[in-house]
């Protein structure tokens, strides 16, 4: 199947399917808005409590953006291990900046967000209130220089490596650290400024799906990142409340929407599903999953074990996170219910499962080209898995 079989992008139904989501939903929870979370020129910014904490663990950004050395930049810098998306997808894990323009900002509440999602408020953005693409792109390369700059004289690491992270510009930008990157919304801006600079091979976003009509703006201003993620986690209305508590009346609605949307975008899309053990793992649930997978018919969809970390610790217990061969296990018996997808790859550090659409016409790994060379993907996915 080519890109433009199921690719292609009806630009003038997404116009009209904008145009009707507007103004049309009501959020559940009426936002807060505290005084210090304002500029004097009224411009959003973290609340001084939340700066405080997040001081403590991100490079602040300017105003309401933020970025993160995550341990995995840590060990590839001292040459220890990379980061999954390096074995599935080729990025470059030491020049890899995880950051988002919506550090404190969300619109779900997930059960399994190790973030200290308790601390966000705000809802929503206008382009008013925000700072400007270039600028947060600037304060977060040089707030990822600061956080790498302590890593010279750590034990083990590569010199190589170390002055590539250090003195490059990122070559892998994960808008995926913290809060819901569709909230800025200049996201489409920033993304294609990003595109412009050379050194940048590859864009990955992670969205929650609560606002189809961003995703369908990116995608109308030829925003699009180079691998787009939907985070999944409910085969149904009834647990979605539960796990993800949107702060939308119609949020599975909203999510469903979304899935349906991700048919026609043209990047690299993948869903990523959080297995929280004793809770979404259950046999009943296989079929309904198999159901919402198909209906996205996503390239690539990663099955991943929750982690008992940060504050997800309040919410779930340790007995929710999943070994990484029940993963396995459980990948598997969802290929029984899904024969469009085949077993592609897996990382035990990670405990995460990478399952690929047969019809897909991506390669694993990130090329220059949208629709890769046919003998280069089957030397890419040539290896053979039974599930056990």
């Amino acid at each position: 199947m080519g890109d433009s079989d199921f690719h292609h992008l009806d630009l003038e139904k997404l116009r009209k399917d904008v145009e009707n989501e507007k103004e049309t939903r009501e959020p559940r929870i009426r936002e807060v808005r505290l005084k210090d979370e304002f500029t004097s020129e009224g411009k959003i910014r973290f609340a001084e409590q939340v700066r405080k904490q997040y001081e403590k663990t991100y490079g602040l950004a300017g105003n309401h953006s933020g970025v993160q050395m995550c341990p995995w930049n840590k060990k590839s810098v001292k040459g220890q291990a990379v980061c999954y998306k390096q074995k599935f997808y080729g990025i470059e894990t030491h020049r890899c900046a995880q950051m988002s323009p919506a550090l404190a900002w969300c619109t779900e509440s997930c059960t399994f967000c190790w973030r200290p999602m308790e601390w966000f408020r705000k809802t929503s953005m206008h382009e008013h209130e925000v700072d400007d693409p270039a600028y947060i792109i600037e304060e977060t390369v040089k707030q990822r220089r600061r956080l790498v700059s302590g890593l010279g004289g750590a034990a083990g690491a590569d010199p190589k490596k170390f002055k590539e992270a250090l003195d490059g510009f990122p070559s892998h930008w994960a808008i995926s650290l913290s809060g819901e990157p569709t909230i800025y919304p200049k996201l489409g801006e920033m993304i294609k400024l990003l595109k412009q600079r050379k050194e940048v091979r590859s864009i990955f976003i992670v969205s929650n799906g609560q606002d189809p009509e961003a995703i369908a703006r990116l995608a109308m201003e030829d925003g699009l990142p180079t691998q787009f993620y939907l985070s999944l986690q409910a085969p149904d209305e009834e647990l979605f409340r539960k796990i993800n508590r949107s702060v939308y009346k119609d949020g599975w609605e909203r999510l469903n929407r979304t899935l349906e949307l991700m048919t026609t975008l043209n990047c690299r899309r993948v869903i990523r599903f959080t297995l929280l053990k004793g809770i979404n793992d259950t046999k009943e649930y296989f079929p309904k999953f198999a159901a919402l997978f198909e209906k996205s018919r996503v390239d690539f969809l990663e099955i991943k074990s929750y982690m008992f970390l940060g504050f997800s610790r309040q919410r779930l217990k340790f007995d929710n996170m999943a070994e990484h061969e029940y993963i396995r296990q459980w990948s598997a018996k969802l290929l029984e219910q899904l024969p469009t997808y085949a077993y592609n790859n897996e990382d035990a550090a990670s405990r995460i499962v990478l399952l690929k659409r047969k019809d897909s016409p991506y390669p694993d790994a990130i090329t220059e080209g949208k629709v890769p060379n046919e003998e280069f993907a089957r030397d890419m996915n040539g290896d053979v898995w039974n599930g056990h």
